[in-house]
């Protein structure tokens, strides 16, 4: 009777394409030394990403590890909870809630515009009073390993949106710091304010920040946000925030911020 050992090593690959990444590492590379060998050939990960879809042709660089692009995709999610608001304030703690206070409204809200998603249906709005808050990802807890962040280093993406009313003006404040195990500050991104004068467009404007080639020793990320508006008007005149995102990406995109109005979708 043949033996699964004596199958043709192409067989083996697309074999062990069809197993679970997890079961690969954790079971099928300690059967035997073949078995080792075959699932950290790079032709079994090409074949994964091939499989499930992840695309890596709009990647700069060539993949110069099949099995940590796997991981890095399969991966791949907004490490922010409630970016939109349609859980309130879960997950978010209050750093600063000034004036009326931090409220969620339904888009487009009073003298606002559609956002360009179809996708989001509120946003989280500033008052006269300084309005912050923030998470705190830990990196452990969302799956990327300590040695994934130390060696491989991949990129750190950040993007938010923001947005006034028409008729009044607003500050928009944003800082992203990646820190240490113990909370020291390694990296961050923090511009200066973005201020918008009253009778502005009020559209939707996206930031986006990508941190690369950072030092060793990042654990944690910590996002906050907010605002408030320039004419002290009692209620909710401030900046708006929304659909705010952090995701860990294959490397490739590394650049300086951007901020851009994409044209509302048809």
């Amino acid at each position: 009777m043949a033996n699964i050992g004596d199958l043709p090593e192409d067989i083996l690959v697309e074999l062990f394409s069809l197993v679970p990444a997890r079961e690969l590492i954790c079971n099928c590379q300690l059967v035997c030394v073949l078995w080792r060998d075959v699932v950290n050939l790079a032709t079994v990960w090409k074949r994964k990403c091939q499989r499930e879809g992840f695309n890596h042709e709009k990647w700069d660089k060539t993949i110069q590890d099949w099995k940590i692009f796997y991981f890095l995709c399969s991966l791949k999610k907004n490490l922010l909870k409630n970016p939109c608001a349609e859980e309130s304030f879960q997950f978010w703690t209050l750093k600063s809630n000034k004036g009326d206070k931090w409220k969620v409204e339904d888009l487009p809200g009073q003298h606002g515009r559609d956002f360009p998603s179809p996708h989001v249906h509120k946003y989280f709005v500033t008052s006269y009073g300084l309005c912050l808050k923030f998470q705190l990802i830990d990196l452990k807890k969302e799956g990327y390993w300590d040695q994934l962040m130390d060696e491989i280093r991949p990129d750190i993406v950040v993007k938010d949106w923001y947005a006034a009313r028409f008729d009044c003006g607003c500050r928009y404040d944003l800082c992203v710091q990646l820190l240490s195990a113990d909370y020291i500050v390694l990296h961050k991104f923090c511009p200066e304010p973005v201020i918008i004068e009253q009778w502005s467009d009020a559209e939707w404007r996206e930031i986006s920040y990508t941190f690369c080639n950072y030092k060793a020793g990042v654990r944690h990320i910590l996002f906050e946000h907010g605002g408030q508006d320039t004419q002290y008007w009692a209620g909710w005149y401030g900046c708006r925030v929304t659909n705010s995102s952090i995701t860990i990406e294959p490397g490739g995109h590394c650049g300086e911020a951007t901020s851009q109005t994409p044209a509302l979708n048809t």
